[in-house]
């Protein structure tokens, strides 16, 4: 299974020369399975340079699969710049595992950000056909590989993935807020996988001031991936404000605490 990252960023995606290490654009993870079967993890505008790059590819699935975390602006404002969705031999199936998930309407939520007032192009005249997908099940069998879901606490909801292919675990648990101690349940979730993608929006110090808005510290995603046993853990949704300079020394000191640890930057790719 290979992991790559087309968007990292948290809120808001940046463009500036202090930001092109670890990238400026918002949440976007392709994963290809090993039998060459792509699926993605959200839309935030990561999603338009991973489009570009399965069209070059000569990418020719014709079903995708695009599980979403949560429908903040930052995890969906790519999708109408996402190329294959302008494939009328394309089926995208958009995903909202869950029980309990708050949305009451999947379809709306992109067909609102794609009104006449905001993009020239309506969710129609796209061209791929859209299965909206709602599910209120925490596991599924797609394509003989297992999803699992777990929620998180997170402002308007938020889903982790576990995704278990072929011997192979992987875990996203991004915009996740724990509290005071880290959420057990959680810990449990991530247990034993080969990689754990974590949100680490904040310092613990900046966390401090920052409750209630949904994410985690670099330190709440040591201990977690501490506590699971995981054998590799990424570190990613980095802060707007956070540079280059800034997130590379953040790595020094989280790898002197868990070796086997790094801040995703774009572009990286990580085979398990």
């Amino acid at each position: 299974m290979k992991i790559k990252f087309y968007g990292t960023r948290g809120a808001i995606p940046v463009c500036d020369r202090g930001f092109l290490e670890f990238g400026g654009n918002t949440t976007s993870i392709k994963i290809t399975r090993d039998n060459g079967r792509v699926a993605i993890i959200d839309a935030g505008t990561g999603i338009r340079n991973l489009g570009k790059d399965l069209i070059k590819e000569g990418f020719h699935q014709n079903e995708l699969f695009i599980g979403f975390s949560h429908f903040h602006w930052d995890h969906i404002q790519g999708f109408p710049f996402f190329k294959c969705a302008y494939d009328s031999q394309m089926v995208i199936n958009i995903l909202a595992m869950g029980k309990d998930r708050e949305i009451k309407n999947l379809e709306d939520i992109f067909r609102e950000q794609m009104k006449a007032e905001y993009f020239p192009i309506s969710l129609e005249k796209m061209g791929a056909r859209c299965n909206f997908l709602k599910i209120n099940e925490n596991d599924l069998r797609i394509n003989d590989a297992t999803v699992r879901v777990i929620k998180q606490s997170h402002p308007g909801d938020s889903f982790g993935y576990r995704l278990e292919d072929n011997d192979k675990s992987l875990v996203v648990c991004t915009d996740i807020e724990h509290g005071e101690s880290v959420n057990q349940d959680i810990v449990a979730f991530c247990k034993d996988a080969d990689l754990l993608v974590h949100d680490g929006q904040y310092t613990k110090e900046e966390l401090l001031t920052r409750r209630g808005w949904g994410h985690s510290s670099y330190d709440q995603a040591i201990e977690v991936a501490e506590q699971a046993g995981v054998k590799k853990l990424i570190i990613t949704h980095h802060d707007p404000e956070h540079n280059d300079v800034f997130l590379s020394k953040m790595e020094k000191a989280c790898q002197a605490r868990f070796s086997n640890c790094m801040l995703a930057r774009e572009g990286m790719e990580i085979t398990i």
